[in-house]
């Protein structure tokens, strides 16, 4: 398949990938078309996606299953007036039915909008209202359902509410309508037909401030996931690939579709409510996983384990990619399985724009060296390019063309879309350096850097610091008002089995980042909880902790918790 779609698949360096490496896009393409039902009809028994569930459940579906799923589900939504077009929202956690949907979706050109099924009413009458949302698509929970009846009361465009199954009043059961109906949808011809430039996906994504903004992706977007999942991810053909998270979180098109397909590997899908790391460990062995992706948070559960126990002699590759790596983390899972993680580095804007690419030997708690096709530079406070060592906003250049993947804008946010996207300069928000061989360093979001005293403090160095404690398995470091310096440095720290909160642990902790680093990045507040606030990707809500007045963070409860499931990586 990857034929089709590249000038040339094999590389025999990093300098090598990085000159020849080139996307060919054809006229029209449409993932669903031309990758999914070219794979039915050429071998319609290959294997695209397996799944199981924490009951015991399992299926596997091919493609020609996928095929035929899809063409039922986009002939019955095309029956009730669904078009080009078309905003649809989809809130299936990591049902297989997902899998089904969105390929329909791509079918008939409507555009999809994967959520999240945490979202409250008042979350998901917002993003009806901002996209104008004509269906939404939903598992078969009445917490869900109720949030997305309530919502509706509101939201004028709604048209269409559909539930997988049951019979709640006002919803369409998905399942049960295509049972009977013809299992082709042939592609749209005129008006109706698909074009690249045509938009194919909308993810919200928060940021600091404001209300999550409407990130657009065009029919080109798969593309650009081939970096992702064959050179970075390094997925195998007729391999299995799991990447943790839920289909609502952008990670889902980095891990679980796209590139994963195009480039011939299988897709591997763990349905669970609540984060195991025994119970997962358990899937790699039992499933004989090939290659896996997962947030920081998961590997550092995953390493208070006894992975040695589990038989991962399958096991190939692994990766990592939500926020930044701690080398403590990536040395404990050396250790202990061999595998020597890569990191990456991108964005719900982007596709993997940095990485460690198997051309070159990972640096423990680098995100690696750019991909090719993103001009990357990295501008200082005054916009110029940092030196080795100087510390700057990584941004992307793209006067010369966008990098296939990066996003096209803000959907109906025009001002955003030019505030982030000037002069033919993409800037990212996010902060790194580069060291002497050409490594990029994760510093932090430009917004959460804190000043005290008159320096300037990443967050990520002073965590990486204390994990190395061996009562930390996890922290997160923010900033909290001093009215001597301003900002002082506030520590929150979750602490490893046989480790109990004292006054005489948090005077240790301090001690050791005082040792271990420049003195001044030391956290003059220390404080113990049982869980972090995190996104449902797994990303810690630093903007909660700080906003978390200094000694209200000591018990789960005292955390803002409705929205977020801390110890569940999406």
């Amino acid at each position: 398949m990857l034929e089709k779609y590249l000038a040339q698949t094999e590389f025999s360096s990093y300098d090598d990938f990085m000159r020849n490496f080139r996307i060919l896009i054809p006229e029209r393409f449409n993932f669903a078309y031309d990758v999914v039902d070219a794979y039915a009809g050429s071998v319609p028994g290959k294997i695209a996606l397996m799944w199981c569930n924490e009951q015991g459940e399992q299926r596997t579906f091919t493609f020609s299953e996928i095929k035929q799923y899809s063409d039922r589900i986009a002939r019955y939504l095309w029956s009730l007036g669904i078009r080009k077009g078309d905003p649809v929202m989809l809130m299936l956690k990591r049902r297989y039915e997902y899998w089904f949907c969105l390929t329909a979706l791509l079918k008939i050109g409507a555009v999809a909008i994967p959520a999240t099924h945490m979202l409250t009413a008042r979350d998901i009458e917002h993003r009806i209202q901002a996209a104008g949302v004509k269906m939404i698509i939903a598992v078969d929970d009445e917490h869900v359902q109720q949030h997305v009846d309530d919502a509706a009361v509101q939201a004028s465009s709604l048209r269409w509410k559909v539930a997988l199954s049951g019979a709640r009043p006002g919803w369409h059961a998905l399942m049960e309508e295509i049972r009977q109906g013809p299992a082709d949808f042939p592609r749209p011809m005129g008006e109706q037909a698909t074009a690249n430039e045509d938009m194919m996906l909308i993810y919200f994504t928060s940021g600091t401030t404001g209300m999550p903004k409407m990130v657009a992706h065009d029919f080109t977007y798969p593309l650009g996931h081939i970096l992702t999942a064959k050179y970075w991810q390094n997925v195998l053909p007729n391999g299995l690939h799991l990447t943790v998270a839920d289909t609502g979180w952008a990670k889902a098109s980095w891990g679980k579709i796209y590139g994963q397909w195009l480039a011939g590997s299988a897709v591997f899908v763990y349905d669970y409510e609540r984060f195991d790391p025994k119970k997962m460990l358990q899937v790699l062995a039992d499933h004989r996983i090939t290659t896996f992706c997962a947030p920081p948070t998961l590997y550092r559960f995953l390493i208070q384990e006894d992975i040695a126990s589990y038989k991962l002699e399958h096991l190939v590759h692994c990766s990592v990619a939500g926020e930044p790596l701690n080398p403590e983390v990536f040395r404990a899972f050396y250790q202990a399985t061999g595998i020597k993680m890569r990191e990456g580095f991108g964005q719900s804007e982007t596709t993997v724009a940095v990485g460690n690419y198997p051309w070159f030997e990972p640096k423990p708690g680098s995100m690696g060296k750019p991909s090719p096709g993103y001009h990357i530079d990295l501008l200082n406070d005054d916009g110029k390019p940092c030196q080795p060592h100087e510390q700057g906003q990584i941004v992307f250049h793209t006067e010369g063309g966008k990098p296939v993947g990066l996003f096209t804008g803000y959907y109906r946010d025009e001002a955003l879309t030019n505030l982030v996207w000037e002069h033919g300069i993409y800037y990212t928000g996010d902060v790194a350096w580069r060291d002497d061989d050409g490594y990029y360093w994760f510093v932090g979001r430009a917004d959460d850097l804190i000043k005290t005293s008159g320096y300037r403090v990443s967050p990520f160095e002073v965590e990486s610091v204390l994990l190395e404690h061996p009562a930390v398995v996890e922290c997160a470091v923010t900033s909290a008002p001093d009215a001597m310096r301003g900002q002082v440095i506030k520590a929150t720290v979750v602490l490893a089995k046989a480790h109990e909160p004292s006054d005489s642990l948090k005077r240790e902790l301090q001690e050791h980042v005082k040792v271990q680093t420049a003195p001044y990045k030391y956290p003059r507040v220390v404080e113990f909880a049982t869980e972090l606030p995190k996104t449902v990707s797994g990303k810690i809500l630093r903007r909660v902790l700080r906003e978390t007045p200094t000694g209200s963070a000591e018990t789960k409860q005292e955390m803002p918790s409705s929205h977020y499931t801390p110890t569940k990586s999406e």
